[in-house]
């Protein structure tokens, strides 16, 4: 089933419509108020609002004039405000102690006169007080009123309709593509988290280097004997004491969490609980659509792709005579290797079951794409004008995001391996930066640095991922079946120990288990394919790619793959319906035990798919509703094998047994 809390929402928006309608109005509402806008995540519950009425659960146009009404009145308690305390609003907490928060706003009203209301309506950082100044320069209301209502309507259609598509096409896709739709959009999250962390951790030092810089100046001539120290890190004369300051407290802060991860580690004895949880989680997402991506982004970190990156760039500044750039380049990948490797045979961390060996604490792979990655970026971002020094260190962030969650979704490490060995990376990188920053102070011609590193990363990942995808996956095939059953015993009533059906976390990927099949699947499809049935190769994505093309006839159009407890279809069988957009469907997997006399066993579902068209822009074969007639149709295909027939108490599903061997 669904997680708890989404059903019990659902079901409480579906009996209350008219509260939810409440709901989308309230915030709304607190979204345009003037500085609590600041702070209501408006966005994602408007989209899952949108989502909610692409599913059916809320209805579209009282959602929208519900957030559109709601934020006509938060923009016109804005604007009350402002017309009622004037410029004396400067003065008020907390415009007094944050002006630019007004700043902000009546520099756009100024430079762009009513259209303002309108454009602020989608600019998060302005969009709570542009309706206060407003008020505060005396706009007449009847001239407020008209531009507001018109951005408010259109804000809340712009905010609903991205989830109302994706609820509208979630019926169409999920039920085939359900796992592929998590794991991309759990790498989109994760990644727009990481972008999100690295550049408002670097503004936030941006903005308050000079502040932190006089505190640490003060605190040293208030303790002499240690403040030298200080001095010497930040000392003003030195152009770049900004930046050191931000590795300085950084590594502070690093160490700290490094430390005290380590110590949870130790005092536990093994894997967090955590650990367990995103491990289990990480693991119901497997497809195979997603299995070459996640392949490929995991080979990232690999040293047939970061060594050639290294190299050119150690090659470079050696022939530019940057010895101490290179001095340290080098000394941040040779020591980072080494000490990553201490620390994994001191730390006696126990893998994941799924985990070959040469997979332990802390992640080698992670670990040297946050050093490689995050030190380059320190030698060239110094280089770089205003805001784009810090592009270098987002693409670092990024990546190693990148490798960790590929690494995390094939079970390759706990989520403590990966922390562990980005906060490690991050740790030491920032060490190598203080040093490197305090004692070069030579600029260089960055750009062919530059460039030469990426093109040659970005070579080498290609070069290698195509050659490395299949041995990983090779290495990552889903662990065997631990349970064992007595042949006979799961033929009488063993196979009740089975689920019943493919996914309990998701309601629309709940296909019934109706078939259990002990033996080899040859006869099965000899059997099938006499009877008009054919069996498909797994679709990978070029295939996949095919269901853009709506002109293509219903028989070459793929039926795209599904998976089982991290296993794709042994077998897929399909047969036409009775007409060009229906089709039967019967997929195999390997079952979640094994027979004790060695006796292959495979679980599966029979469907009745039907030809569909989301949007208008493509063809997908979708999965219909489960009825026992549907699966009798199938089942009447393998009547040539014994079979027995029996029904799951709990789930009402009735499920065929057969065997296609005889028994000796």
């Amino acid at each position: 089933m669904e997680p708890s809390w989404i059903e019990t929402v659902t079901a409480w928006i579906s009996g209350h419509p008219l509260a939810a309608g409440a709901l989308v109005f309230l915030v709304a509402f607190c979204d345009a108020v003037i500085v609590l806008g600041l702070v209501v995540p408006a966005l994602p519950l408007l989209f899952a609002v949108g989502a909610l009425i692409g599913l059916g659960h809320v209805s579209g146009p009282y959602a929208l004039a519900c957030a559109a009404l709601g934020a006509f009145v938060g923009d016109g308690m804005s604007f009350w405000v402002g017309r009622r305390w004037g410029t004396q609003l400067r003065t008020r907490w907390p415009f007094s102690r944050y002006p630019q928060w007004l700043e902000r706003g009546e520099t756009l009203f100024r430079r762009h006169g009513m259209k303002s209301i309108l454009i602020a309506r989608f600019v998060g950082a302005v969009r709570p007080f542009v309706p206060a100044i407003a008020g505060m320069l005396r706009l007449p209301v009847r001239r407020y009123v008209l531009p507001s209502a018109l951005a408010s309507l259109l804000w809340a259609a712009a905010f609903l309709l991205p989830g109302w598509l994706l609820g509208a096409s979630y019926e169409a896709v999920a039920a085939v593509a359900d796992r592929l739709a998590l794991v991309l959009g759990a790498l989109v999250v994760t990644v727009g988290l990481a972008w999100a962390g690295v550049l408002y951790t670097w503004r936030w030092f941006a903005a308050h280097a000079d502040q932190l810089l006089a505190r640490l100046l003060g605190w040293s001539r208030a303790h002499p004997r240690l403040g030298r120290y200080a001095v010497a890190l930040v000392d003003p004369n030195r152009p770049e004491s900004a930046s050191l300051l931000m590795l300085a407290v950084s590594l502070l802060a690093i160490s700290w969490i490094w430390f005290s991860l380590v110590a949870l580690l130790v005092a536990s004895g093994g894997p967090l609980g955590i650990d367990y949880s995103v491990h289990e989680f990480m693991g119901s997402l497997r497809t195979p659509l997603a299995d070459p991506l996640m392949a490929a982004l995991a080979s990232l970190g690999d040293a047939q792709v970061l060594g050639p990156a290294v190299l050119v760039a150690l090659a470079y500044l050696a022939w530019r005579r940057r010895w101490m750039a290179a001095t340290h380049w080098l000394a941040a990948v040779v020591f980072g290797l080494a000490l990553t490797a201490m620390l994994e045979a001191v730390i006696a961390m126990p893998r994941p079951p799924t985990a070959p060996p040469g997979f332990g604490f802390p992640s080698v792979a992670v670990t040297m794409m946050a050093v490689v990655f995050g030190f380059f970026a320190v030698l060239i971002a110094r280089e770089l004008p205003g805001r784009r020094r810090v592009w270098p260190y987002l693409l670092a962030g990024v990546l190693t995001t990148l490798v960790g969650f590929a690494r995390l979704y094939f079970g390759a490490h706990w989520v403590s391996d990966v922390v562990g060995g980005t906060v490690f990376g991050i740790g030491w990188l920032l060490i190598l930066g203080l040093a490197y920053r305090r004692h070069v102070a030579r600029s260089f011609w960055m750009r062919p640095l530059a460039i030469l590193f990426y093109a040659t990363f970005v070579t080498a990942a290609a070069w290698h991922a195509s050659r490395a995808s299949n041995v990983l996956l090779q290495r990552f095939v889903p662990a065997p079946a631990s349970l064992v059953l007595d042949s006979t015993e799961w033929w009488n009533n063993g196979w009740r120990r089975l689920p019943a059906l493919r996914d309990d976390h998701g309601r629309r990927g709940r296909w019934p288990l109706d078939i259990q099949v002990a033996g080899s699947l040859s006869p099965l499809r000899r059997t099938l394919e006499a009877q008009g049935w054919r069996a498909q190769p797994q679709a990978d994505w070029t295939a996949a790619l095919k269901l853009l093309d709506d002109t293509l006839p219903a028989d070459r159009q793929p039926v795209l793959p599904a998976s089982f407890d991290g296993h794709v279809e042994s077998l897929l069988m399909v047969r036409a319906g009775a007409t060009p957009d229906d089709r039967f469907a019967l997929r195999l997997w390997p079952a979640p035990a094994v027979l004790g006399d060695g006796t292959p066993l495979w679980i599966g579902t029979t469907q009745r798919l039907e030809r569909v068209h989301p949007f208008g822009t493509f063809a997908l074969w979708r999965p219909r509703p489960y009825t026992a007639g549907d699966a009798e149709a199938v089942f009447g295909a393998l009547a040539p094998f014994e079979q027995q027939r029996g029904l799951y108490d709990d789930e009402g599903v009735a499920v065929l047994r057969l065997r296609t061997t005889p028994r000796r």
